[in-house]
């Protein structure tokens, strides 16, 4: 038996099936038992095996469905392909980028950063769902690459001009967007220090 802060015996509680908690210098510690820690552990198990057989589905199905939506904008041009190419390269990396830029720049709430963090990887899909066509080993990856290469010339090379085009132009704000930011507290402090 214990002794609590005031000196007196402490008086036991009651078990928990779960485990027991402790105060200790003013926090709870969670100490769990064997079978809340299976059930953890089957818990993970699960999420990996779920996450592991959505991948699989979405390997053999995604490549050949977004080469057909990049076909059939494109339609066997070139010129559109470049264009396309472009647009889709450049807007899915600056959004992305900028979106990341705000999940680890800014002092804000975990959940708030964790949305940004979700929305760039949403944004971010159309330009990895080209890159796995582009470095993907599958059978669906390089079905996915003869339908670029006959129903959308020119994409896959555009897509990379416009995701470098993209980046840059998002460092170059979050750049500025920083060093706004450190010129703005420099002034607030000298202003402090005056007054």
């Amino acid at each position: 038996m214990g002794e609590n802060v005031s000196g007196t015996p402490a008086a036991p509680g009651p078990a928990s099936d779960s485990g027991s908690t402790t105060p200790e210098g003013g926090k709870v510690l969670w100490t769990p038992d064997w079978r809340d820690v299976v059930k953890r552990l089957l818990g993970v198990a699960g999420v990996v095996l779920a996450v592991w057989l959505i991948y699989l589905f979405l390997d053999a199905f995604l490549p050949r469905w977004w080469a057909q939506v990049i076909g059939n904008a494109v339609d066997g041009s070139f010129a559109a392909g470049a264009w396309w190419g472009l647009l889709i390269g450049a807007v899915f990396t600056l959004v992305p980028v900028l979106f990341l830029a705000q999940a680890v720049l800014t002092r804000r709430s975990w959940q708030v950063r964790g949305g940004y963090l979700a929305a760039a990887v949403v944004f971010a899909v159309p330009n990895l769902l080209t890159l796995g066509i582009v470095l993907g080993t599958s059978k669906p990856a390089h079905a996915g690459e003869r339908i670029l290469d006959v129903d959308g010339p020119a994409f896959r090379g555009g897509s990379a001009w416009g995701a470098v085009a993209g980046g840059v132009v998002a460092l170059v704000i979050v750049t500025m967007t920083v060093l706004y930011r450190r010129r703005g507290a420099h002034i607030k402090e000298l202003r402090a220090q005056q007054g």
